[in-house]
Parts: C-alpha cells; sequence; structure tokens
C-alpha cells in the first residue's frame, strides 16, 4: 500500500489581514487561522490516489498547539493519520528551518507507518509566499521533485512511476518520474471534497499525534528555530496609496461625451508620446 505523506500549514485568513499603519506589521490578533489551501489540494490529490489505489495518509504539520484545527480538518476530510511537530524551540523558523523540521518528521513517520512514496505540499503558502519549503524538503530526503503541478497524469504503483502536468510561464511541461516524488500543488489541480458526517465525527474525536525536539534525538539545534533561520527581515512596509483623480461624463450624447473624452486627454501628456498631436479631430470621430 502506497505511504502518502501531506504538508500543511495552518496560516492567517488572507482575507482578514489587516497591517498596523504604524509598525507595518501583521495585525493578527482577531484574525481568524485557516488551513492553507494550497495545501488542501495537496491533501485533496492523495485522497483521489488513495480512492483509486488505496493508500495511508499521513498529514503533518509544524506549528503551536493551536494548529491542531487544521489537521483535524485533514482527518475529517480522510487522512489517517496528523502529526503535530510543535516546540517553542521551533518558533521563529524560515523556510530553512522549516524544511529542516519538516524532513525530520518525514523520516520520522516512515520509521513509524512504512516508507514514503510520496509527499504532496501546497506551491506556497498564503502568509509567507516563498514556495521554497517544498522543494527544501525534496532536497534533504533526495526525493525528485515535480513542483506546480496542475495535473496528475497517471500514476503506477507497480511500475513506480508517476506522470504529471507542471505549469510554467510559457506552457505546460510533461514530466514521467520515478517514486517516491514530492510535489507541490496548485490550485488548478481539483476541487477540495466537503467533509463527510462520519468523517466530521471522527475528526472530533480524534487526538492528533504530538512531537516536540525530544522527540527527534538526533536534531541539530543551530538548524531548527531562529538559530537555524538565515533569513532576515530588514524592513517592511505598506505601498503608499497613490491618489486617482477621476471624472464621470455623464447626461451627454454619444458624441459630445467623446469630444469631452479627447478634450480631457489633450490636457495631459497622452496624445504627445503616441504622436496623436495633430489628429485631434481624427481621433475624436
Amino acid at each position: 500500500m502506497l505511504h502518502i505523506v501531506v504538508c500543511v500549514k495552518q496560516v492567517p485568513d488572507s482575507r482578514e489581514i489587516r497591517i498596523d499603519p504604524k509598525t507595518n506589521t501583521l495585525i493578527r490578533q482577531g484574525v481568524p487561522a485557516i488551513a492553507n489551501f494550497y495545501d488542501m489540494h495537496g491533501l485533496e490529490e492523495a485522497l483521489r490516489i488513495k480512492d483509486r489505489y488505496g493508500a495511508r495518509i499521513t498529514v503533518i504539520t509544524m506549528g503551536p498547539p493551536p494548529a491542531e484545527k487544521a489537521l483535524k480538518e485533514c482527518i475529517s476530510l480522510g487522512a489517517d493519520e496528523a502529526i503535530l511537530v510543535t516546540d517553542r524551540k521551533f518558533a521563529g523558523a524560515d523556510t530553512l528551518a522549516t524544511s529542516y523540521v519538516l524532513a525530520k518528521a518525514i523520516q520520522k513517520a516512515a520509521d513509524q507507518f512504512g516508507p514514503v512514496d510520496l509527499v504532496f505540499c501546497g506551491k506556497q503558502t498564503l502568509d509567507g509566499d516563498t514556495g521554497q519549503v517544498g522543494p527544501g524538503i525534496a532536497c534533504r530526503l533526495n526525493l525528485e521533485q515535480l513542483t506546480y503541478v496542475e495535473k496528475v497524469v497517471n500514476l503506477d504503483p507497480e511500475k513506480r512511476r508517476i506522470t504529471v502536468h507542471r505549469h510554467l510561464e510559457d506552457g505546460v511541461e510533461v514530466v514521467e518520474t520515478k517514486l517516491p516524488a514530492l510535489i507541490t500543488a496548485l490550485q488548478e489541480l481539483n476541487k477540495v471534497r466537503r467533509a463527510s458526517l462520519p468523517g466530521m465525527i471522527r475528526a472530533a474525536r480524534y487526538k492528533p499525534i504530538v512531537w516536540s525536539v525530544k522527540d527527534f534525538p538526533d536534531i541539530d539545534m543551530n538548524n531548527i528555530g531562529l538559530r537555524g533561520s538565515p533569513t532576515i527581515v530588514a524592513k517592511s512596509w505598506v505601498p503608499e496609496q497613490k491618489p486617482v483623480d477621476g471624472e464621470i461624463l455623464e447626461k451627454a450624447s454619444p458624441e459630445e461625451t467623446a469630444k469631452k473624452l479627447v478634450d480631457k486627454l489633450w490636457e495631459t501628456e497622452l496624445p504627445e508620446k503616441l504622436g496623436w498631436v495633430e489628429e485631434r479631430e481624427e481621433v475624436a470621430q
């Protein structure tokens, strides 16, 4: 049976995020936390593989104790096990330290539940927006990495091959590779299902597995938390809003409106830039 690990993160709801105008930092108080929706598309694809071929799905998150809520949501959708990696010593981790801890957690999950065949991550998180954690995990675990996947075309568990479509700026790349592999999921990959009533009941009763630093005897303390995070945010600020002047031309015929619009345009530098200086009447028509 396939063993699939899905990495998820609990993030602030981007629809509710506000910026403190004095400190230029995120206001997190009162902002609801949700499971990163790119990660949920990764979970959905894992569930579809489970429905078709049979699989064991382990969900892992690194975060504070309240991140248990995101894990319970994954359980309600059909994940088999959920692991919360939490410890104050993990706090302040950047993408490098985060990928290190998650890689350690995936190795430990493989020891407990069997070798891992596939790892799913979202293409990025709503709060960090870097897209670095998935590839970082793949490099640390020596996994084939398939980033920006918009479609899983074929999976052959017996031949241990997978074929996907990767979304690129100039088209779509079809890639076939061997397992084990790591996939970073795009929103276009699928539509996330709704939890069933039995799933919600199971999630309400479920207690995630909790791992702390003590559960990783060989962990390098220099690679976790702030100590293991070389990223430094020197400055953050909110872009200034540029004033935009506008005017509504109304209560006039189309011809009169066109003439007024041309008059307004000729008050700017646009006609000169476009070479329209001698063509005012033609533009008006």
